[in-house]
């Protein structure tokens, strides 16, 4: 099946009321609220994709032996739509979140859901939600698109039946603290593994985040830091977010993609970019001696995190049981400024997109 597959549209019984939902797009905060709709799409292995919906947001019906409860067969996207301008709604990159949702299946041993689907479908969301976007600046309607194994069974093996789903939620800005730049924590806990998940947007290698999230919490921290699980001397990934490093000579440093990094869609897209600036960009293996040297140096002037929901965050502080240290100024550097200008204004719009990312819905 594929975008073919026709979608059964379910009418609301009660949608919430324009002042409620004013009030809300007024300060959504991030992940905290849910628009109106949600679509579902069924999957079994006797007749594939089927039974497209696009229902009422509300609960998921489960069997208690539902295989995603017992062994985690679940994966998950995130990615943005923006009101644009002259009023317009526009996507950005969609079939790359779809690329990646596959790459998620494989590894997790579920079903492929064909691209044009995936994207049909978060269209289908976006038109019936259209009242659903922030009247905050920056905001944008957040699309978490995720499939679960639903089939009831207590044997190890891929199950045979799943759900993919499509929820939005209004967003605002990502980080609580509103600091111009975050501080990180160093954890000593890894996320990932050589031959493991890294690689794959599963909600297992967030489970495992989680400790060590509140750990970083509880120290005063914004985010928290995992270096390579062999080694534990290498930089790899935020919580959540790709990293990047800027050099005094206008270099650029990103780890490299061995599986136990997540492929960030905002990281390749910002590698694009800054190869477009002329900027020497390499993905080359960074450790956390070498940036605590290299800040201490004036050698690094500046870092920064990237992913869907926060876009681009100057990272100030960096501090393990060691001690801490300071990148830059502390704050926004320059470059990272720009590239973050540049990235949203095309993803809003406002600039040219030559690379075909944008997607205009309406």
């Amino acid at each position: 099946m594929s975008a073919d597959l026709q979608f059964t549209r379910l009418p609301h019984p009660a949608p919430t009321a324009a002042d409620v939902r004013a009030a809300v797009l007024a300060d959504p905060g991030f992940g905290k609220a849910f628009s109106d709709y949600m679509v579902v799409i069924e999957w079994s292995e006797e007749a594939g994709w089927h039974d497209a919906t696009l229902a009422p947001y509300g609960p998921i019906p489960l069997d208690p032996a539902a295989a995603v409860l017992h062994y985690a067969q679940e994966i998950f996207e995130g990615l943005k739509a923006y009101r644009l301008k002259d009023g317009g709604i526009a996507l950005f990159r969609p079939e790359a979140n779809a690329q990646r949702f596959n790459a998620s299946a494989r590894r997790l041993a579920m079903p492929e859901i064909p691209e044009d689907l995936f994207v049909a479908a978060i269209k289908e969301l976006v038109a019936a939600d259209a009242d659903w976007f922030p009247t905050v600046e920056g905001g944008s309607l957040y699309l978490r698109p995720f499939m679960i194994a639903t089939e009831a069974f207590l044997g190890v093996r891929p199950a045979k039946s799943y759900k993919f789903i499509v929820i939005a939620s209004p967003a605002g800005n990502y980080f609580k603290s509103g600091a111009p730049a975050v501080s990180i924590w160093v954890s000593d806990y890894t996320r990932a593994a050589p031959g493991g998940t890294g690689a794959a947007k599963c909600g297992g290698n967030y489970a495992a985040s989680l400790v060590p999230t509140a750990e970083a919490f509880a120290k005063g921290h914004d985010q928290v830091l995992f270096l390579d699980a062999a080694e534990h001397r290498w930089i790899e990934e935020l919580g959540g977010m790709n990293l990047f490093f800027v050099f005094n000579d206008g270099s650029l440093i990103t780890p490299p993609l061995t599986g136990t990094i997540l492929p960030g869609i905002t990281r390749d897209s910002l590698l694009a970019l800054a190869q477009e600036e002329g900027l020497n960009v390499r993905e080359e293996r960074y450790s956390l001696d070498a940036w605590r040297e290299d800040a201490a140096s004036g050698k690094l002037v500046e870092a920064f995190a990237c992913g869907t929901a926060a876009v681009v965050t100057p990272v100030g502080k960096v501090a393990d049981h060691g001690g801490e240290f300071v990148i830059g100024s502390g704050g926004p550097g320059q470059l990272t400024q720009k590239l973050k200008a540049r990235l949203v204004d095309i993803q809003r719009g406002e600039a040219p997109d030559p690379h075909g990312w944008v997607m205009r819905l309406a």
